[in-house]
């Protein structure tokens, strides 16, 4: 810590004209007050100016400076040890001697600069705090601003990749929906392809097979029930034509059977390659006999009305292999391409 200089000595005065401790014989005031008034003072001009004083009471000056000083610091000390913390050293600048700080009214302005430049440095150092805060407060922004971009980063990224994910799935329902409908019209094309095969198939067939008789008129169908049929049902197909009427051989085959067959009438059974059985019924005459090879559409008989029949027809019955028991004449019919 600087400490102040000391106080300059009073000047000389002679004995006697001044007497310590006494009174002056001319104003008779006591040597030990000092009592300034307005005009024993000059105006106040910057910090810690002390006003001039005329006469003798420089010294005294000097020490009531000292002592405001030495009162100071003592007050500082007195609040630390009051606060109960440790104590603060207290740096001051260097000042002046009082009698530099009593000083003409022309040079105030630089000794007020001079003894005083603390002050400067304390804005100095505002500024410097002013920018050290600036300084972090820009750091701050800068930080923020980086972890907004990295958010917005993140969040561009999630967009795209939902975005994505949907293009994806988009993608992958219309590859799926194409799929289907690519199946579909194959199965459509394979279909119609299907169909024209087998109607090319029963054209070829239908030049193989032939219609029994022509000229008639279904009367009755496979499966009807009645108490006409022994059965209980009705095992053939009718076709009604008038007697006489030409039947011919459906299909190429070998004559099996021809003759009397009790309810049946005169009956020819053609057994026909793979062994279906094909029974012609009621007819009124037989133009083949047993083990006769035919073609399709040779004539092996005629419609009649013999056996059990309430008019002239062609009762007609197939049994595949044979078998006792015939199927439905029409579906096999239409089977090898033809419709009655």
């Amino acid at each position: 810590m600087a400490s102040n200089p000391p106080a300059p000595e009073a000047p000389y005065v002679p004995s006697d004209t001044l007497v310590y401790g006494g009174y002056r014989a001319d104003d008779e005031i006591p040597l030990g007050e000092w009592n300034p008034t307005a005009d024993s003072l000059a105006p106040v001009r910057g910090r810690h100016r002390v006003a001039k004083q005329r006469g003798g009471g420089f010294a005294r000056s000097s020490t009531v400076l000292g002592v405001g000083v030495i009162a100071a610091v003592s007050a500082g000390g007195m609040a630390s040890a009051n606060t109960g913390k440790p104590p603060v050293s207290i740096s001051m600048p260097d000042l002046p001697n009082v009698g530099s700080l009593i000083s003409d009214d022309a040079d105030s302005a630089a000794d007020d600069t001079s003894a005083f430049s603390s002050v400067g440095a304390t804005a100095d150092t505002a500024e410097g705090t002013s920018d050290a805060g600036e300084a972090l407060r820009s750091r701050i922004l800068a930080q923020a601003e980086v972890q907004q971009g990295q958010l917005d980063t993140k969040a561009a990224q999630a967009v795209a990749a939902a975005a994505e994910k949907e293009a994806d799935e988009a993608a992958a329902k219309a590859e799926k929906e194409a799929q289907e409908k690519a199946t579909a019209a194959k199965k459509k094309a394979e279909e119609a392809a299907a169909k024209v095969a087998e109607a090319a198939r029963l054209a070829e067939l239908a030049k193989q097979y032939t219609l029994p008789t022509s000229s008639y008129t279904i009367t009755g169908t496979f499966g009807q029930a009645g108490s006409l049929w022994s059965s209980g049902y009705h095992t053939g197909l009718d076709f009604a034509a008038p007697t006489g009427t030409l039947i011919k051989a459906i299909h190429s085959g070998t004559i099996t059977e021809a003759g009397w067959a009790g309810s049946y009438g005169y009956r020819t059974i053609l057994t026909l390659d793979d062994g279906t059985e094909l029974w012609f019924c009621h007819q009124s005459s037989i133009s083949v006999s047993v083990g006769q090879k035919v073609g399709t559409g040779d004539v092996i008989g005629r419609v009649g009305a013999t056996g059990n029949v309430t008019g002239a027809h062609l009762h007609l019955e197939v049994h595949p292999g044979g078998a006792a028991t015939g199927i439905d004449p029409m579906a096999w019919l239409r089977g090898k391409g033809l419709t009655p």
